[in-house]
């Protein structure tokens, strides 16, 4: 019973959140760079997913790398974490399901996450690194709720008016 607590404890605890939170962060920033400055080349990538329409190719490929970025900087800084967390959730839940559909297919294309010459082909340990990113996000939404420089600001108003 012990036992059960203190890994009960250790999971839930808020610093842990604030570790994933700030990792995901930099993860979401670091991805959006290069995708921002190379839109072509990304645009290349989610062509050979296959799965949006020809005329939605380039819309994505210009917004995706701008979500991330924002996304990645808000869940960093603490600043509208549960939204922030939330979009990128929803992100990760369709990436899997895109890296899924194209591994069943078997089409062996470049993840498109990062840096494209440096990344591998698409495997099952792409799904399982961003199911485990997922994870780490859910945790954020559930378990987050130290240093958020938001509360800071709102605090720090809140005072001046007082006085």
């Amino acid at each position: 019973m012990i036992a059960y607590r203190l890994v009960k404890d250790l999971l839930t605890h808020p610093y842990l959140a604030l570790a994933f939170r700030i990792y995901i962060g930099i993860v979401f920033l670091y991805a959006s760079m290069y995708k921002i400055v190379y839109t072509a080349e990304f645009a290349e990538t989610v062509a050979g997913y296959q799965i949006l329409p020809h005329w939605a190719v380039n819309i994505f490929s210009i917004a995706l790398p701008w979500i991330e970025l924002v996304s990645g900087i808000l869940l960093i800084a603490g600043i509208r974490s549960r939204s922030a967390a939330s979009i990128i959730a929803g992100m990760l839940f369709l990436f899997s399901l895109g890296i899924v559909v194209n591994l069943v297919n078997g089409s062996s294309i470049h993840c498109g996450c990062f840096h494209y010459s440096r990344e591998e082909f698409m495997s099952w340990w792409t799904l399982v690194r961003d199911l485990i990113w997922l994870g780490m996000t859910l945790h954020c939404l559930l378990f987050d709720r130290i240093f958020h420089l938001e509360r800071q600001l709102r605090f720090s108003r809140i005072a001046k008016e007082i006085s």
